[in-house]
């Protein structure tokens, strides 16, 4: 609690934009209705990542089909009893959590309102901002699988890089575009490795969350760097069908020699990350 003696400098019109915008973001964010379902988008978010590392275990093990990707495991969870239900709540989760982080992107974070640079508050907000496609993303596909309209994602990626491929233009576009998923899977290993990742909860966490949250960053950043760099190898290739996300960068890691034992690693990791999303749902500062 602040002092209520402590003097106060009058703003100038710069600052008082700023703090104007930061308490927005701060009133949107803590919005008890908003908030809830912004939560509960990360026990959905959790629920998807536990699915996608089962997938991938079984895939491992040669115990039937399916997608280790988000498509895959919404497939996987439409078909489970009440699973149609949590799909329309996590709908509605992801749009909130999706807004969420288009309000920091434009206003600048409530939970960091002292961002000492304009580099750094300019950093944050593309973050924010790259979080909220995200999101946003999973509610559209979400919002496919629920209402039984859902398509693979991994046949997306494949169409939309055959399309891209027609011209040089186009390759050099996936390319960089998967240069960009590499860098921020080495965001997501550096934020594991570093515990960076502790800023953004409440509160001082215990081991346990410490260690799935550096062993749950670290393996969805590998993961996201394999999908980056199956979208390179594919471009530099001409070969779309290779650019099939998630899955595709999966199912090439259980093709390799021991691959059985990486492809369990890779599941057991995302499974982690998921165990550390049911963290954020209850600790994550909004």
């Amino acid at each position: 609690m602040s002092d209520t003696n402590t003097s106060r400098v009058p703003a100038d019109s710069s600052g008082s934009s700023s703090d104007n915008s930061s308490s927005t973001a701060e009133r949107l964010a803590q919005n008890s209705v908003f908030e809830r379902f912004a939560r509960a988008g990360f026990v959905v978010s959790g629920i998807v990542h536990l699915l996608i590392g089962y997938i991938a275990i079984r895939i491992a093990f040669g115990g039937g089909g399916g997608t280790a990707d988000q498509s895959g495991a919404m497939a996987e969870l439409a078909r489970k009893p009440g699973g149609v239900i949590v799909l329309w709540v996590g709908v509605v989760a992801f749009v909130l959590m999706g807004l969420w982080r288009v309000a920091e992107a434009a206003l600048g974070s409530a939970s960091e309102p002292d961002a000492d640079s304009t580099k750094a508050e300019a950093v944050n907000r593309l973050k924010a901002f790259s979080v909220a496609v995200v999101y946003l993303a999973f509610a559209f596909s979400a919002f496919g699988f629920a209402r039984g309209s859902g398509k693979s994602s991994g046949s997306q990626s494949a169409g939309f890089s055959a399309r891209m491929m027609q011209n040089t233009a186009g390759t050099i576009g996936l390319i960089v575009g998967g240069l960009i998923v590499i860098a921020i899977g080495g965001y997501h290993i550096y934020k594991g490795a570093s515990r960076n990742f502790l800023k953004d909860l409440k509160g001082t966490p215990g081991d346990t969350v410490r260690i799935l949250g550096t062993v749950g960053y670290i393996a969805k950043g590998l993961a996201i760097a394999a999908v980056g760099a199956l979208v390179i190898l594919a471009a530099g290739q001409s070969r779309p069908d290779r650019a099939t996300g998630l899955d595709g960068a999966l199912k090439t890691l259980g093709a390799q020699p021991h691959g059985v034992i990486l492809l369990v690693i890779a599941g057991l990791g995302i499974i982690t990350y998921g165990l550390y999303s049911f963290v954020m749902a209850r600790y994550t500062k909004m």
